[in-house]
Parts: structure tokens; sequence; C-alpha cells
């Protein structure tokens, strides 16, 4: 049945869906004229707030890119790539690849969503190089993993609402991780997910004559022909020595941070990739050649990001992201609040793509609503989370970074994240309202 669903989504997405650039500019003008005509804010003001809003995202964009690059860097190091070859040996059909892959992702990003997009997709690589397997089911299997991160240990919302002083504490007080990441409800759908989701992508496997595979070769990194020139530069950019050194200081640093009890965030993870590719590289010429490789795939990342903050301006100081979560909280009751909330928070993520951003848009509508409903304030913060965490996977914001390590086009795996997003929006919204 699966199949039979993921067949027609697949034709059409691959005939209708644009380029995810093309995308963000349809977004941008749906976003300006929206706030034109709902509330009443003018064009030139428009104008305006999404120019000077369009650099906002300029240091989470840098992170981003370095998510790509440092991840790529890592894993095409002789020991890494040993490593993968050999987790990836565990699968010996296209079944066992797609649902390998989905575990592997959905427990990288309960761990942390950086981590799990650059795993799911160097894994990706990696099976498909000795599996022959539908590369785009394998690579969207590899991002549906990433809808459970906001259920996980680094949920941005839980994870807020859990540190004193926050910004609604007002409202909510301190909510710790044991009524939201670590609840029975939470705990129940992330489950729900684990066993849902592999099933799900193994069931979506095309038949023989519709699959669509890719040649190992070109999955190989390209190495640069050594020259038999051996200056004094020659040498210091094949230095080992220059390279531990670098690499022994980040390995420091890393100690002493995570012994201090601090968890991961995005730019511990791209420095503690970049460490791990520089001590394993051997040679900061070798690094290099790994870097011309890895910042192929970026220029999504670097074009698309600041029109996306250029779009999140337009809908929060127009106040248009606060309108859609006002109207549909309206509908509700201290029983379904966290379902409309679940609702609007996924449908204002296709405009404001950042869990953190969209929880100060929706937060100041969706907490004092729980209040006056003496609804469950802990359940309806999580649904704001799953609702950001829901559309995302239909939402090529997030899949870039993935995008750009599989080589691939975001119509190419979209067909198959639409399945997710209809049973796992089931799956969720029942966990919401009746666990």
């Amino acid at each position: 049945m699966l199949n039979f669903l993921s067949r027609p989504m697949v034709r059409l997405i691959d005939r209708y869906l644009p380029d995810p650039f093309v995308f963000v500019l349809v977004l941008t003008l749906i976003a300006g004229l929206a706030a034109v005509l709902t509330q009443g804010t003018g064009p030139l003001e428009v104008v305006t707030i999404w120019g000077d809003g369009f650099w906002s995202l300029l240091t989470f964009s840098m992170q981003m890119l370095l998510v790509l690059v440092t991840g790529y860097m890592m894993a095409s190091t002789p020991l890494v790539r040993r490593g993968l070859t050999a987790l990836a040996s565990l699968a010996n059909s296209a079944g066992g690849a797609i649902l390998l892959v989905s575990f592997v992702s959905l427990a990288a990003s309960w761990i942390n969503w950086g981590f799990g997009l650059v795993v799911g997709a160097l894994f990706a690589r990696e099976l498909a190089r000795t599996i022959r397997v539908d590369y785009r089911l394998l690579v969207a299997s590899a991002y549906s993993g990433f809808i459970v991160w906001h259920g996980g240990l680094a949920g941005s919302i839980p994870l807020s609402i859990a540190t004193d002083g926050h910004p609604f504490t007002d409202i909510t007080g301190v909510i710790p991780t044991s009524q939201t990441i670590f609840s029975v409800y939470n705990l129940v759908i992330v489950a729900a997910l684990f066993i849902a989701i592999p099933l799900v992508n193994r069931a979506m496997l095309p038949r023989e004559d519709e699959a669509v595979y890719i040649d190992p070769a070109l999955l190989e990194d390209s190495t640069p022909e050594k020259s038999g020139v051996s200056t004094p530069a020659d040498r210091i950019e094949n230095s080992f020595v220059l390279s531990l050194l670098i690499g022994a200081a980040g390995a420091a640093w890393l100690i002493q941070y995570f012994a201090a009890g601090n968890g991961l965030s995005l730019n511990v993870i791209n420095f503690l990739f970049l460490t791990v590719a520089t001590i394993l590289h051997g040679s900061p010429r070798n690094l290099l050649n790994a870097l011309t490789d890895a910042v192929k795939g970026g220029a999504g990342i670097v074009i698309q990001f600041p029109f996306y903050a250029g779009i999140m301006a337009i809908m929060v100081q127009s106040g248009l992201a606060a309108s859609i979560s006002e109207a549909l909280v309206g509908l509700a009751s201290a029983t379904s609040l966290p379902f409309w909330s679940f609702i609007s928070a996924g449908i204002v993520n296709f405009f404001v793509p950042s869990g953190g951003g969209q929880w100060a848009v929706q937060a100041p509508v969706i907490l004092p609503a729980a209040e006056a409903l003496r609804a469950d304030i802990a359940r309806t913060a999580m649904a704001v989370a799953w609702g950001d965490a829901w559309t995302n996977m239909v939402q090529p914001f997030w899949a870039l970074p993935i995008l750009g390590i599989a080589g691939l086009r975001a119509k190419d795996i979209m067909g198959f994240c639409v399945v997710h997003l209809l049973l796992s929006g089931l799956i969720i919204a029942a966990g919401l309202v009746f666990i």
C-alpha cells in the first residue's frame, strides 16, 4: 500500500517541485503579499523589513555550511571510511540498507540534529557504494530520521524552557526535561517513530524497473595527483607534525569542554569534526584536498539561507506568524490545544524554519492560551516543537546539507518524504492528544 502511495507522490514531486531556490523565492512573495493583505503592512514597509532582515542568519548559515564541509572532510579520512564500510557491511540487501540507514539516522538525530544530518548523509553514500539500492530512497531514508530531533536530547524548545531565566519564565516557570523530552507521551512518540519510519521506508522500496541507481564510482572522492616537486612549501603542506599539533590542541579543548559537563551544539560539532579530520588526514594538504570535494554541495546553503532570513523577518515583524497561531489556537479547548499548536507550528515552519525562531514567534500566543485554558503547558510547548520537526519533511531548508553531501536535488527525495509527513503527522498528533 505504501509503495502504491509513494509512486505517484514521487512522480508528482519530480514533475512539479521546483529547485529549492525557486521555492524560497515563491515563499518570499507569498509572505510579503500575505503581510500586505492580512496585516495592513505597506508594500514599502514589507520590502524594508525583508531587506533589513536579509543578513540576520549569516552566523547560522556559516554554521550549517561548516556542518556539511567538516562532516564531509571527517568522513573522507581513511579510518572513518573504514568504519563506515564496516557498519555498511551489516546490510546485505537493498531492504537491509534502507532499514539500517533509517535506524542510524534516527539515533544520531535524537542525540543531536546537526550530527544526525551529517551522519545520515555520509552513511547513505557509503551504503550506496556497496549495495545496489534506489539512491533516492536511501537518501530520503537518511533524511527521514531527522524528524525526531526536537523530541530528542538537543530539542531547542524543551531545553529553552528548562533553563532558569528563559524569556517566558513568568508564564511557565522552569519546566524540567522530565515533563518534556523524557515524559511518557514524548518517549512513546519517539519510540513509535523509531519503529514506523524504518518500516515505512522499507515498504516504499521501488520495483526494479522503477528504481534509480547510482554508479558507485561517482561517490568516490577525487584525489589530486601528487606533484613530484619537493620544495620547502611542499614539505610544510604535507607535514604530519603540523596537523598533529593543531589536532592535539583541538582535542585538549574538547576534553576539557565535555569534562565540564557541557553538551553538543553546532559549533562544538563542527569543532569536533574539524579536529578529527585534521588529525586523521595526516597533513594540511590532504585536508585541503578533501575540502575541495566538500564545498561542492554548499551552494544551496550560501544563496538560500539569506532569503529565509528575510522571510522570517516579514513573518515576525508584520505579525503574520502570530496571526496564524492566534487563528488556530482560537479553535482550541484545554484538551485540543496541543493538537492545534502542533498544526499551527507545522504551518509557520514553512516560513520560519528555525526551532528557536519559531518558539520566539509562537510562545507569546501559545503560552497565554494554555494558561487561560488551564491546558498542559509542557505538552503544549512540545506540540510546537513537534510541529516544527514535522513539516521539515517537506521543507527544503533543512534538507540542503544532506542533499549537498549526497549530490541530489530536493525533488529526488521529497516524494518519499511526503509519505512520512502524512503518516508521522498521525502518530505525533495521536501521541500529543491521547497519551
